[in-house]
């Protein structure tokens, strides 16, 4: 019996081939929804590390459970206030640098 060889792929390579290559329309979506879910994740993450409900969390922003169940499983269509109120209640830190090209940015911390 002759030995196979078997074909090995980088995760880049299968990335590559079942979503897209990088800065191409499908692959920008995917990795804008990744990052969604990843901060909706982080929410929830923090919530339950400070042994709140999601009600008790809607209440500290002044939203319904259901607003924060949405952008813990969502982060999609959301207001970007109601993020950040979230956040606050959270007592989170957040960094985030805006670019709009080389000489043009914006740093904001809080």
């Amino acid at each position: 019996m002759a030995d196979k060889k078997i074909k090995t792929y980088s995760f880049k390579e299968l990335t590559d081939q079942y979503i897209g290559k990088k800065g191409s329309p499908k692959r920008n979506q995917f990795e804008f929804d990744l990052k969604l879910d990843i901060l909706g994740d982080m929410i929830k993450k923090a919530r339950k590390e400070q042994h709140l409900t999601q009600e008790q969390l809607g209440k500290l922003v002044g939203v319904q459970k259901a607003q924060i169940s949405k952008i813990e499983n969502n982060a999609k269509d959301v207001r970007f206030s109601t993020v950040m109120k979230v956040f606050e209640a959270l007592k989170a830190k957040v960094r985030m640098t805006i670019e709009f090209d080389k000489n043009s940015h914006i740093e904001i911390s809080g």
